[in-house]
């Protein structure tokens, strides 16, 4: 049996693939980011940013890293646009 050490829980990046990623060259957390999906699930980095920030602090010898950038949706869509409906929210016509 295999044992993993997970990372990011989320997206299912484990130890291994982040140390990977880290002996390619790659040293910031936004490469580590990148490179395996990293902080990019339900906790958008809440649970793994500091894990993934001391592996690549550690490989770098510095403590000095900056986390990666949060990227909020650019406007809500409504759940209408997933089903093939509206795409604008409609507007009540309740005027009193």
């Amino acid at each position: 049996m295999t044992q993993k050490a997970f990372v990011c829980r989320c997206e299912d990046v484990t130890l291994d693939e982040v140390e990977e990623v880290l002996a390619l060259g790659f040293a910031s957390v936004e490469e580590v980011k990148r490179m395996t999906g990293l902080g990019t699930g339900p906790c958008q980095g809440k649970e793994c940013m500091v894990a993934c920030a001391l592996l690549c602090a550690d490989r770098a010898g510095t403590v000095d890293v900056a986390p990666f950038t949060a990227r909020p949706p650019w406007s809500p869509t409504p759940l209408g646009a997933f089903v093939g409906g509206a795409l604008e929210p409609e507007e009540d016509d309740d005027e009193g």
